[in-house]
């Protein structure tokens, strides 16, 4: 689900924020935010990052579509195994969208930033 600003939303599961702290080799605690403790959505971030990959699969077929006509049947073949090897890793690419974090304010005050929109329900 694509989160919007301002939207009323609550952690889906229990989420640790920091490492356990230790003090003499005794673990002293963690803090976590509990499964269902609810916030305001301030500020959401569409990453278009593309793999190695699929950048290349980009490229190359920007050249096979430009060029491919124009070049010897060897070198067009090479090409073409070469966009079709690349292609699954591109399609896994489209069907999953960009990534999509958040910045979250809670209502105890407490602020998760660059968070997974998976972690979150719409609040009830």
């Amino acid at each position: 689900m694509t989160w919007t600003e301002g939207q009323r939303v609550q952690l889906a599961a229990d989420t640790r924020l920091t490492d356990p702290v230790e003090v003499s080799g005794l673990v002293m605690g963690f803090l976590s935010l509990a499964e269902g403790t609810e916030g305001t959505v301030e500020r959401v971030v569409e990453h278009h990052r593309a793999s190695e990959g699929v950048r290349e699969y980009e490229r190359l077929g920007s050249l096979l579509d430009a060029y491919g006509r124009d070049m010897p049947p060897g070198s067009r073949k090479q090409l073409e195994e070469q966009v079709a090897a690349l292609e699954p890793e591109w399609r896994a690419f489209r069907e999953r969208g960009p990534r999509v974090t958040v910045r979250v304010r809670f209502d105890n005050g407490f602020i998760l930033d660059g968070a997974d929109e998976e972690v979150f329900t719409a609040a009830r």
